[in-house]
C-alpha cells in the first residue's frame, strides 16, 4: 500500500480553529440551555450589503444566458484585475501581475509551491497558523519540537518590541511571512517599520509574503495599507489580499495575489512566470459569480458598502476593547483591526479560554494557538452581531 506523506505526520495534531470548535461543542453538550456567544473565529456574520449582493445575483443570472455565459478564468477576469490595480495600487501593476483566487488563505498555501522543501522560513510570532502549517506540509519545516516547528525561525512580536519583530533574526535567503494589520495581535506596522523590513529583505536576499487581508480596516491614514507603498517592495514582496472580511465574502471566496514582474529568484528567473504556470496548472480560477460580486464591490457604491461594513465591525471592536480595559486587562488592536489581543500575564492561554467560556459563556481564541509568543494572550474577534457583542461585553464584566 502507498505510504503516507511524511510532511503530514509532522503537523502538530489539531488545527487551532477546529480545536476551539470542538471545545465549544463539548461545553454546549454539558450546558444545553446556555446561549454561547462567539468572539473567537474571525468569520463574518453580517449579510452581504445590497449593491454588492446585486452584483453576485446579476453574475449568476448572466451565466444563464448565451451572451453572458463564461467558463474557465484561470487568472481572473481582466476587468476585475484592472479594477484591483487601479483602486488598491494606483494602477501600478498590469493585469498579468495580479492573480484572482478563491481567497488569501488558499493563495498562501499554494505559494509554497514556488519555493519547495529546502526553503528557509521566518514568521511573525504569533501569526496566522497557515503560514506555519503550510510550510510544514510543503516540507520546508520539520516536526514539532515542544515550542515550535523545526526549521522555522520565529520572530517574536511582544509588548516589549511594540509587536514589531527584531529583523536581525531573519535568516539569509529565506521566505518571510508578514501580516499587517496583524492577525492575531491587531497591530499595524508603520511606514518606517515596513521600510526596515523591506531593506532587510533586499539586503538578505529574502522574499516576503505580505498578508494585507485586513487593510480595509485601517482608519489611520498614516499607516500603509499595502506593502507597495514602500520603496523597493516590488523587488522582494508578494502581496495577498481578500474580499472575505471587508465585503463579507468568507463564504463566497474571492481574493487576489500581486506578483510583480520585478521579482526574481537568485538565478534571475521570473517568479511571476512561475506563479502564472502554477495557477494555470492546479487552479481553474475563482467562481465567475464571486468575481461579478468583486466587480460590484469595487464600484463607488460597493466601496461605500465596504466602508460601512468594516465600520460596523470596528464598532464591535471598540466595545470589546473598552470592556477589557475596564477590567484592567492590557490589550491592543481594535482600532485599525477587527481583532483585540488581550494579555493575561503568567496564565496559560487555554486555561484562560476555558475560564471565559465557563464563567461568561463566551468563546475566544487562545493565543498559544498562534505560536509560542502567543502564550498568555487571548484573541477577541469583533465579527459578530451587535446585540451578541453587547451581551458578551456585559458577561465579561463578571470575569473577575
Amino acid at each position: 500500500m502507498i505510504n503516507r506523506n511524511p510532511c503530514i505526520t509532522n503537523l502538530k495534531a489539531g488545527y487551532l480553529f477546529p480545536e476551539v470548535a470542538k471545545r465549544r461543542r463539548e461545553f454546549a453538550a454539558v450546558h444545553p440551555d446556555v446561549k454561547i456567544i462567539s468572539l473567537g473565529i474571525g468569520n463574518t456574520t453580517e449579510p452581504v450589503l445590497p449593491y454588492i449582493n446585486t452584483g453576485l445575483v446579476e453574475g449568476a443570472r448572466r451565466l444563464g444566458t448565451v451572451e453572458g455565459y463564461s467558463g474557465y478564468q484561470d487568472e481572473g477576469l481582466a476587468a476585475l484585475r484592472e479594477k484591483i490595480s487601479s483602486i488598491f495600487y494606483n494602477g501600478r501593476f498590469t493585469i498579468d501581475e495580479i492573480f484572482i483566487s478563491d481567497g488569501a488563505k488558499c493563495d498562501i498555501g499554494r505559494l509554497q509551491m514556488l519555493f519547495g522543501a529546502g526553503t528557509k522560513i521566518a514568521v511573525q510570532d504569533p501569526s496566522y497558523p497557515v503560514y506555519v502549517d503550510g510550510s510544514v506540509l510543503a516540507g520546508a519545516a520539520g516536526g514539532w519540537e515542544g515550542s515550535g516547528y523545526a526549521g522555522i525561525t520565529y520572530l517574536p512580536c511582544t509588548p516589549e518590541n511594540d509587536y514589531f519583530p527584531n529583523i536581525e533574526l531573519i535568516p539569509q535567503n529565506s521566505l518571510v511571512y508578514f501580516c499587517s494589520p496583524n492577525n492575531p495581535t491587531g497591530a499595524v506596522s508603520t511606514r518606517t517599520q515596513l521600510a526596515v523590513l523591506i531593506k532587510a529583505a533586499v539586503d538578505k536576499g529574502c522574499l516576503i509574503v505580505f498578508d494585507a487581508a485586513y487593510s480595509e480596516f485601517i482608519r489611520n491614514s498614516s499607516l500603509p495599507k499595502t506593502i507597495y507603498e514602500i520603496d523597493m517592495a516590488d523587488r522582494c514582496a508578494i502581496e495577498v489580499n481578500s474580499f472575505s472580511k471587508p465585503a463579507g465574502f468568507t463564504g463566497v471566496r474571492l481574493g487576489w495575489s500581486v506578483v510583480p514582474k520585478a521579482l526574481k529568484y537568485a538565478g534571475g528567473e521570473s517568479i511571476n512566470a512561475d506563479w502564472s504556470r502554477i495557477a494555470g496548472t492546479i487552479f481553474n480560477g475563482a467562481s465567475n459569480i464571486a468575481q461579478a460580486g468583486g466587480l460590484a464591490a469595487l464600484d463607488d457604491e460597493g466601496l461605500k458598502e465596504i466602508r460601512r461594513l468594516t465600520d460596523f465591525y470596528l464598532g464591535n471592536a471598540k466595545l470589546i476593547r473598552a470592556a477589557l480595559l475596564k477590567l484592567g486587562i492590557n490589550c491592543i488592536g481594535g482600532d485599525n483591526s477587527p481583532y483585540i489581543w488581550a494579555q493575561f500575564p503568567g496564565r496559560d492561554s487555554w486555561e484562560v479560554f476555558s475560564q471565559i467560556l465557563e464563567k461568561c459563556y463566551v468563546v475566544t481564541t487562545p493565543g498559544a494557538g498562534f505560536g509560542p509568543a502567543g502564550q498568555g494572550f487571548i484573541r477577541f474577534s469583533a465579527f459578530g452581531h451587535r446585540e451578541d457583542v453587547e451581551e458578551a461585553c456585559k458577561r465579561l464584566s463578571t470575569l473577575f
